[in-house]
C-alpha cells in the first residue's frame, strides 16, 4: 500500500503533479519569450519541462539502484541553476505533445514501480537516505510548473 500516515497515496500524488504540470503547460504556447524570475532563478517553459523530467529520471535511477542493492550514482545535475539555450526556445504545440508523451510515460513507470514494492521496501531506512516512499512523495511537488505558471492569464 502506498499510503502515507495522512492517507495520501504516493503514486497518485506523483500522477497528480505530472497531470497538473501538463495542464499548466497547455498555456505555455502563449509564452512571450521572456524568462520568468522566481527568487534567484529564472524559468521558461522548456526549463520547467526539463527540470520536471530530470527530477523524475534522477529519482527513478536512485530507486532502481537501491532496489537492486547498488549505490545510486552521485547527483551532478546543474538543475535550475543554469538556463540553457534550448530552455529559451519558443514553446510550441509540438513541444507540448512531446512533453505530454514523455511525462505521462515517466509517471506510469513510477506508478507501476511503486505499486510493485511492498510497504517494508518502501519504508526501509538505508543510512541517511530518504525512504523510497519519502522519495516518491518528494516528487509530488509542482514547483517547476508553478514557477512558469498559467500563461493564459497574462
Amino acid at each position: 500500500m502506498l499510503m502515507s500516515d495522512d492517507g495520501r497515496d504516493a503514486a497518485q500524488g506523483l500522477e497528480y503533479s505530472v497531470a497538473h504540470a501538463l495542464r499548466v503547460a497547455e498555456t505555455w504556447t502563449a509564452w512571450d519569450g521572456k524568462p520568468i524570475a522566481v527568487e534567484d532563478r529564472i524559468y521558461t517553459p522548456h526549463k520547467a519541462i526539463r527540470r520536471i523530467t530530470d527530477h523524475l529520471v534522477d529519482h527513478l535511477a536512485e530507486l532502481e539502484a537501491r532496489v537492486a542493492g547498488q549505490a545510486p550514482l552521485a547527483d551532478h545535475w546543474h538543475a535550475s541553476a543554469i538556463t540553457t539555450p534550448a530552455d529559451l526556445a519558443p514553446f510550441t504545440s509540438e513541444d507540448l505533445d512531446e512533453a505530454r508523451s514523455r511525462l505521462t510515460r515517466l509517471a506510469q513507470i513510477w506508478s507501476v514501480r511503486l505499486r510493485a514494492l511492498d510497504d517494508e521496501r518502501l519504508d526501509r531506512v538505508e543510512g541517511d537516505a530518504w525512504t523510497l516512499r519519502q522519495v516518491a512523495f518528494h516528487l509530488d511537488d509542482t514547483y517547476y510548473a508553478d514557477a512558469v505558471g498559467d500563461l493564459s492569464r497574462g
